[in-house]
Parts: C-alpha cells; sequence; structure tokens
C-alpha cells in the first residue's frame, strides 16, 4: 500500500484535511480504472471538509455531492469500508443542510 495512502488516511483522522487531499491526490495521479474514480471521490471528501472548515459551506456540500457520487459501486477501497464511510458522509451532508456543527468522524481501515 501506497505510503502517501496511509499517510493520507492518517492525516484526514488528525483533522488535517488540505493535507490529506494533497497526500491522497499524489495517489490518485497514480491510479488508473474504477480506483482512480474511488479516490477522486476520497480526495474530494477532504475538500469537501476543508472547505467546511474555512467556512465555505455551499462549497462543502457541492463538493461532498460529486464525492458521494464518485465513491458508488465502492465497497472496499485499499482497506476503508466504504459503505460504513457513505454513512458518515450522509450525516456530514445532513448537518450541512441543517447548517449545525459537523460532528468529527474518522476514516477506519485496516492496513491491507
Amino acid at each position: 500500500m501506497s505510503d502517501r495512502f496511509v499517510e493520507g488516511v492518517e492525516l484526514f483522522n488528525r483533522g488535517r484535511f488540505f493535507d490529506a487531499h494533497e497526500a491522497w491526490e499524489d495517489v490518485w495521479r497514480d491510479s488508473t480504472g474504477e480506483e482512480r474514480r474511488w479516490l477522486q471521490g476520497l480526495v474530494q471528501i477532504a475538500v469537501a471538509l476543508h472547505h467546511e472548515s474555512t467556512g465555505n459551506a455551499e462549497g462543502a456540500r457541492s463538493v461532498l455531492a460529486r464525492a458521494i457520487e464518485n465513491l458508488e459501486g465502492c465497497f472496499a477501497l485499499r482497506g476503508i469500508d466504504v459503505w460504513e464511510l457513505r454513512e458518515e458522509l450522509r450525516k456530514v451532508q445532513s448537518q450541512l443542510a441543517a447548517q449545525a456543527k459537523l460532528k468529527r468522524f474518522e476514516i477506519r481501515w485496516t492496513d491491507r
């Protein structure tokens, strides 16, 4: 597994969304096929949460919707349970729609 992928998960889980996006984008650039689209979705999640952290709720909602769409059909990605992740993202969507403070969550994954 790519060190940058693992680094991205760790950064995300520490709330460093911009840095997570940068790490995952490096992995995305070298990917192909469906995995490339799914990695793009992961990058977009980090971008969306970065937008939210800087007060750009509209940007967060828009990018998050695209992220969820890009993760369609993916159930696991490099040790991430994407089904569980999508459930968390739906909660984030609801919180954004209600203009509520986001409840922090971590991406759970297993090192493969």
